[in-house]
């Protein structure tokens, strides 16, 4: 066989390896052909929302020990780094409550009902970047990082019916903190149509642009494509977030991957963030308005607890808790995705 017979045969086995690869890719879409409902209704045999939740509850509490210190180590990086909220902050938002009552002429409202409304006020509070300085910011972006990575390493490993430690995630988790990165920036561009329309509202409204009924449908019709528009898209990006985490995975590959893995099944997937944020609310709910109710109770009868700043520390711990649950929630997701397709 001479020289152009091999240059020609490796050619050819190059060019059917990258073919192999385009047709290894899930694309059941076209540009300008039409498109079937038998080609993107793609199955997908996962748990169901409340046995979904459930199980991550249940990985969490089995193995307390190793996230009940990531969640301590977390919430004392948060600390540190980031500072609580001052007591003052919370005195003066008991203090607005009050008044508002008051001025409501409903007088000296229950507690329950008190409780509910700092709790609300306070993570309003606690949620407004611009309390925060931009390295204050800097450091809560990277204590989230840190949770969503050692979690997911956490969980990889005790799926596959090993026992980490704390330490070994700590250590270990966060060699794809770089690649990670670079897919969250992806992310932050395709939220730019929702920014985009977070920033017009303000000025719509301010000029009197949503006075006339026709340019407010207009403005709606617009709205709604690019929130949708973005909901498509980064729908993809938190599961290559998790992709990401794979050893040898590059941050592109990792978006092409996430993109095949959720193709045909964005609708569940956002029906399952959805129920994701109940689950969340009803966490702050159910931890937090007991330690608020019990704090007024004790104020009201020891003045000198006034200083102590115990709400706050509870909100941290519980907020450092919730990323933990988000974390293990959403990987457990993906990875019954990856199960189904594998076993397919």
């Amino acid at each position: 066989m001479g020289f152009k017979e091999k240059y020609h045969e490796a050619f050819n086995k190059s060019r059917e390896k990258v073919w192999d690869k385009k047709r290894a890719r899930v694309r059941l879409h076209t540009s300008f052909r039409r498109s079937y409902r038998e080609d993107y209704d793609r199955e997908l045999e996962v748990p169901g929302l409340i046995v979904h939740a459930a199980q991550t509850f249940k990985i969490i509490f089995k193995n307390w020990k190793v996230f009940c210190g990531l969640i301590i180590v977390a919430t004392i990086f948060v600390i540190f780094f980031v500072g609580l909220m001052s007591e003052e902050t919370y005195t003066e938002t008991q203090e607005i409550v009050d008044t508002a009552a008051a001025d409501l002429s409903l007088g000296s409202i229950g507690n329950y009902a008190k409780s509910g409304l700092l709790l609300m006020s306070t993570i309003a509070s606690v949620g407004l970047s611009s309390n925060m300085s931009e390295v204050q910011q800097v450091f809560a972006i990277a204590t989230f990082l840190i949770i969503w990575l050692t979690t997911i390493y956490l969980v990889r490993h005790i799926m596959n019916n090993e026992h980490p430690k704390l330490r070994d995630g700590l250590y270990n988790a966060l060699t794809p903190l770089l690649s990670t990165f670079v897919v969250l920036l992806v992310a932050f561009i395709q939220m730019i149509p929702a920014l985009l329309v977070v920033i017009t509202y303000s000025a719509a409204v301010s000029t009197g642009f949503l006075d006339t009924p026709f340019y407010a449908l207009i403005y709606f019709i617009f709205a709604a494509t690019m929130i949708l528009l973005s909901v498509y898209l980064i729908s993809s990006s938190l599961i290559a977030m998790i992709a990401v985490t794979s050893p040898g995975l590059y941050p592109i590959r990792a978006l092409q991957t996430a993109s095949d893995l959720i193709a045909g099944r964005r609708t569940r997937f956002v029906v399952r963030i959805i129920y994701l944020v109940f689950v969340v609310v009803l966490i702050y709910i159910l931890v937090m308005m007991p330690v608020i109710f019990i704090d007024l109770w004790l104020k009201s009868i020891w003045g000198w607890l006034e200083g102590i700043p115990t709400v706050a520390f509870f909100l941290f711990l519980t907020t450092c808790f919730v990323a933990v649950y988000v974390s293990a929630y959403l990987y457990l997701y993906y990875r019954r995705i990856l199960e189904h397709d594998y076993q397919k």
